[in-house]
């Protein structure tokens, strides 16, 4: 059964993007109950109609609450309301806050660090139209001198200034953003596992196929603006995520 989605006030005078202002209020709407776990929403062009929107910016506040895990897509069905999953309570933190808070000693070497044009995945993760300018840095990590992880970061070009080469090999990148005036406020994260290539095992000092872990994290600020799109790899055999669990 579908369910009507409650009119939503938007500031159109506001900084904050219509987008994030329609996702915040699904939000609240999925966490108070009035769009249960199970709810099928209408399609985003019925939705824009009815709460008069443009469908970019409908699709837009859609994918937010996916990539989020609040909603999901079912070819045949529709949009609905996902059941509430186990989340990490956890501060939004980088690799490098994480080694540094735990005295690992982190170092980094920048591999690359240079503009491109934004294509498939990456744009869509951005939210940003294919072909935009974006900045790509790839970096290793590693933990007293021992290589632990290789990490692409993908940030729209606007957000560039400030990192140069020489300060992401002294400083984290998430620092950096926060010291040129960014507020870091959610972020949605995939973990995997899967084999190293040959690439990658031989910048991480292991053997082909050898375990890794995998994560990909699309970061927003406090306005809604994407931050940045990131896809790492870890050694398995020196690195793994730790999850606190809440009973509720």
């Amino acid at each position: 059964m579908r369910s009507s989605v409650s009119p939503i006030p938007v500031d159109r005078t506001s900084p904050v993007p219509l987008y994030f202002q329609v996702a915040q209020h699904l939000e609240r709407a999925i966490q108070s109950g009035e769009l249960p776990p199970g709810a099928q929403l209408e399609n985003e062009v019925q939705l824009a109609k009815q709460l008069g929107l443009s469908r970019p910016t409908m699709r837009r506040a859609m994918q937010y609450l996916v990539d989020r895990g609040m909603l999901v897509r079912k070819r045949g069905i529709g949009t609905q309301v996902v059941r509430a999953k186990v989340k990490r309570p956890a501060e939004l933190s980088s690799l490098w806050d994480d080694l540094t808070s735990s005295g690992q000693e982190p170092t980094t070497t920048v591999l690359s660090n240079a503009a491109e044009a934004a294509g498939g995945e990456v744009a869509r993760k951005l939210g940003v139209p294919d072909g935009s300018p974006v900045i790509a840095i790839e970096r290793l990590r590693y933990a007293r001198g021992e290589p632990l992880a290789r990490m692409l970061n993908y940030l729209p070009a606007e957000l560039a200034a400030g990192l140069t080469t020489e300060a992401l090999q002294q400083r984290g990148l998430y620092q950096l953003l926060r010291s040129s005036g960014i507020t870091l406020h959610a972020a949605a994260q995939t973990i995997g596992a899967r084999g190293a290539t040959h690439a990658e095992a031989r910048l991480l000092a292991e053997t082909k196929g050898a375990p890794l872990l995998t994560m990909g994290r699309v970061t927003y600020d406090d306005s809604g603006r994407t931050v940045e799109y990131g896809t790492h790899v870890y050694r398995a055999s020196r690195y793994s995520f730790e999850l606190s669990l809440v009973a509720r």
